[in-house]
């Protein structure tokens, strides 16, 4: 088993502390300054665990070659060149570095100390990691060492070679980045020693870019960040929420949390230690609630840091029929998560299903597995397909057996949106959406919950005195054939945030090109029937389910009729025919 951090973590006292983080930045230790030094395939390389590339590429004596050496890399260093960027010293005493072999006798600065000893060198305790804030801000993300993928092996073979982790991962469950909080398959080190590493706690992978990204920003007087890990979504709320409170059931993982925040400049988090929602007996509502908990559904509870230890996607339901409970009227509570997909049942109902009553949801699935390939990702993920074949066989066998007595023929990734509202008629929506979007989507998920307020008090009738723009950077698509006088139909396609695309017909598209603000809706109907031949009442009879789809799927955006002036001729036109409604008046 590869050389792991030990208990003595550092103490992050403010003022070491921030000489730690002034010599970072100075020596350009940051997300940029790493792109820049590595190059991009290196850069790329390392994300993906590969450490050959960086070592090429830090071959000179720099202090940026040194440090990415040092903390990511997790290679020993000598000590003159630690000192020549560091403060060394400090960092040896706070426990942010320790010794590579035998300590020198007399302490560093000692006659018989380092200057005596041309072999001395120290090495990283933690795995200190460059991260890049929203608003481009240098953080550096504090877990253990060696926690991450090291290459085809995956994360048993990483841990058995020492290999360090790189600085993102893939979203979902196609890759070990999908997993969360707490160390991950560092327990996976050896055979016989899984307990040895099963509190070890991860840093950055692309789980946990994914949650920051669909993550609702707006001022937040209470922020939870439930199974914290190394602290990567408290430090993100830490930016607009007045308090912050961090949970982990594994207290190494609060410490980590207590360290990241440090490191990287932000407030101090109230760190609770428990499962779930245990540590918040008694507390205040939040106004956001963020999770990326041990999401993986597997044969009982073999690694606490990725398995949920409770039946099937047991844990994941209870997380978000319990949350209502610790939301204030209008909060959020958004997660990672993993479900089964049981034979006859819809996935989309199950999921639903969920949702605590008085609760708005947006529910998106990603990504779907069959039971196979996700049973072999996790084992990948184990390192059990490095063990001997009988062991593999039979782990493999375990995992399929338990959900064949589960009906459950897949498994589908994804994210959970709920808001507290109290609404008569909640708005719930389960989604499929494999397809790439743009993050962050933080803005894209407040809208939508904007949009349904708006729709569910919105009757048809003042639907249509309603006035709409159309979103940025929506396109129109004509498809039919060539030289063809009309379009088969027509496609109307986000270039933003979800980037998604829907079929319209002639009225449709031709009342979407119009929305800018000015006409009201029944007023763009009543043009487009007159341009067409169209009876202008049955077209506002049967044209507001239309109108619905469009808003909801944000297409369209209402807006106050008070923000524009007098009306103007309208603008756009309808597919294969002129202008639409030329000097008719607005509303």
């Amino acid at each position: 088993m590869g050389r792991v951090s030990t208990d003595a973590l550092p103490e992050p006292a403010e003022e070491s502390t921030r000489r730690l983080r002034e010599a970072l930045r100075t020596a350009r230790f940051t997300a940029d300054g790493l792109l820049e030094l590595l190059g991009a395939p290196a850069y790329a390389a390392l994300a993906r665990g590969e450490t050959v590339p960086a070592l090429r590429a830090t071959r000179g004596e720099g202090p940026l070659e040194t440090l990415v050496r040092l903390f990511l890399l997790q290679q020993p260093v000598p000590y003159e060149s630690a000192r020549a960027v560091l403060p060394v010293e400090e960092a040896l005493a706070g426990n942010w570095l320790e010794w590579a072999g035998e300590a020198p006798e007399g302490g560093p600065d000692d006659a018989a100390g380092a200057g005596a000893h041309p072999g001395a060198a120290v090495r990283a305790v933690v795995d200190v990691r460059p991260y890049s804030g929203p608003e481009d801000q240098d953080w550096w993300i504090v877990s253990d060492l060696g926690c991450a993928v090291g290459g085809a092996g995956g994360i048993g073979s990483a841990r058995d070679a020492g290999a360090p982790a790189g600085p993102g991962g893939s979203e979902g469950p196609g890759g070990p980045e999908g997993a969360t909080g707490s160390a991950r398959a560092a327990g996976a080190a050896g055979a016989g020693r899984e307990g040895d590493a099963a509190g070890l706690v991860l840093g950055v992978g692309g789980a946990s870019t994914t949650l920051a990204g669909i993550t609702v920003r707006g001022p937040a007087a209470r922020a939870l960040d439930l199974g914290t890990g190394s602290g990567i979504q408290a430090l993100h709320v830490s930016r607009f929420a007045t308090r912050v409170t961090a949970t982990d059931l594994n207290p190494r993982a609060l410490r980590m949390t207590r360290l990241t925040l440090a490191l990287s400049g932000a407030p101090e988090a109230e760190l609770r230690e428990g499962s779930l929602f245990e540590p918040l007996d008694g507390a205040e509502p939040y106004d956001l609630i963020v999770s990326n908990p041990p999401f993986v559904i597997s044969p009982g509870a073999r690694f606490t840091y990725r398995d949920g230890g409770m039946t099937g996607d047991a844990l994941c339901r209870t997380l978000v029929e319990r949350s209502a409970v610790y939301l204030a009227p209008g909060g959020y509570c958004q997660l990672l998560a993993n479900w089964e997909h049981r034979a006859d049942e819809d996935w989309r109902a199950r999921v639903s299903s969920w949702v605590p009553a008085g609760c708005d949801a947006w529910i998106v699935q990603r990504e779907v597995q069959d039971v196979t390939q996700y049973a072999e990702l996790w084992l990948r993920d184990a390192g059990d397909h490095q063990r001997d074949r009988a062991t593999y066989a039979a782990r493999y066998d375990a995992w399929l057996e338990e959900f064949e007595a589960r009906g459950t023929k897949a498994v589908g990734f994804g994210w959970i949106t709920l808001r507290r509202t109290e609404a008569e008629r909640p708005s719930v929506l389960a989604e499929e959406w494999p397809h790439p979007v743009e993050q962050p989507l933080g803005d894209v998920v407040s809208s939508h919950f904007e949009r349904q307020d708006f729709l569910r008090e919105t009757s048809d009738a003042a639907l249509l005195e309603h006035r709409f723009v159309l979103a940025d950077e929506v396109v129109q698509e004509q498809v039919g054939l060539p030289g063809a006088e009309d379009p088969e139909y027509v496609v109307l396609r986000q270039n933003r945030g979800m980037r998604r695309a829907t079929t319209v017909d002639t009225v449709g598209a031709g009342f979407a090109g119009v929305c800018d603000g000015t006409l009201s809706a029944g007023r763009i109907l009543d043009a487009i029937g007159q341009l067409l031949g169209e009876d202008p009442a049955e077209l506002r009879a049967r044209t507001p389910e239309s109108i619905r789809l469009l808003v909801e799927q944000g297409f369209l955006t209402p807006v106050d009729a008070g923000q524009f002036g007098a009306a103007t001729a309208v603008k756009s036109a309808v597919p294969g025919e002129g202008n639409l409604g030329n000097g008719v008046a607005g509303a």
